[in-house]
């Protein structure tokens, strides 16, 4: 069905919908990369796909030999070098559609009373314990884990499979603990590990100001579908992480309904 007559170039229904999906997909594929290394690395393989196409016109048989080389490895190249971005790529459509699932059927079925009763109290508790050690000026980052990745989290982390309580959580950030450094992870209501180290994020845009708490909790929320929050150790400041971006200096009235929306 023809909808655009563009004198040599007809668009049809389909190609609309077609170049749609493609822009939005750019632009996801934008979103995901802007401000990380990927960008030169992006770049510099369209200056070689350039210089192959350059090379070819010039019939350089030898340069053209090897970047034929370069190029037949294009496919796993790009698996081996935005392994990182695709990742994600894939967990943003994933969690999407779990998430639209699990809306579905929240609304079709009836909810355990007591299961949201336990998550809003085990929330209170964290909050508390931020609004204590933001205080106190207590470094903390704590993590809430959706899906429990025991190669990520177990791995590098002191196990702890404990209750969730703000006297635990205030005396694991401790200065004097020695399990203080790293990170907490919380899930399914029970705190799993503390002290674990987690993967710094290399977005060029994360402000200079913010430390390696913040870096680490951006990076884990670039890997996974997990959710942070961090206390500043300087200012006392509760930031909050969610999707690889991370909210500065928040209130504890946001934090609740942040984590009413994102956790319970």
């Amino acid at each position: 069905m023809e909808v655009f007559d563009l004198g040599l170039v007809k668009l049809g229904l389909f190609d609309v919908i077609d170049i749609v999906f493609v822009a939005f997909i750019i632009y996801q594929i934008y979103n995901l990369i802007r401000g990380t290394i990927a960008v030169n690395i992006f770049i510099g393989l369209l200056l070689i796909y350039g210089l192959w196409i350059g090379v070819k016109a010039l019939n350089m048989q030898l340069l053209s030999g090897i970047l034929d080389k370069v190029i037949g490895l294009g496919l796993i190249a790009l698996l081996i070098l935005f392994q990182q971005e695709i990742r994600r790529f894939l967990l943003l459509i994933g969690k999407n559609a779990v998430s639209k699932k699990n809306s579905f059927w929240r609304k079709v079925l009836v909810t355990n009373p007591a299961n949201d009763e336990f998550a809003i109290n085990y929330i209170q508790k964290v909050i508390d314990a931020c609004k204590s050690m933001s205080m106190s000026k207590t470094g903390a980052l704590i993590v809430f884990a959706k899906t429990y990745e025991e190669q990520i989290f177990n791995n590098n982390g002191e196990a702890i499979d404990a209750r969730i309580s703000k006297r635990l959580l205030e005396a694991i950030f401790a200065k004097t603990s020695p399990i203080h450094d790293g990170a907490v992870v919380i899930s399914e209501g029970l705190i799993r590990v503390a002290s674990c180290i987690l993967p710094l994020t290399e977005n060029s845009e994360i402000p200079a100001q913010l430390g390696l708490r913040h870096r680490a909790a951006v990076g884990i929320t670039e890997q996974s579908d997990a959710i942070a929050i961090i206390v500043s150790e300087e200012t006392g400041f509760i930031s909050y992480a969610s999707r690889g971006k991370v909210r500065t200096n928040i209130s504890l009235q946001e934090l609740d309904r942040l984590l009413q929306k994102d956790v319970a």
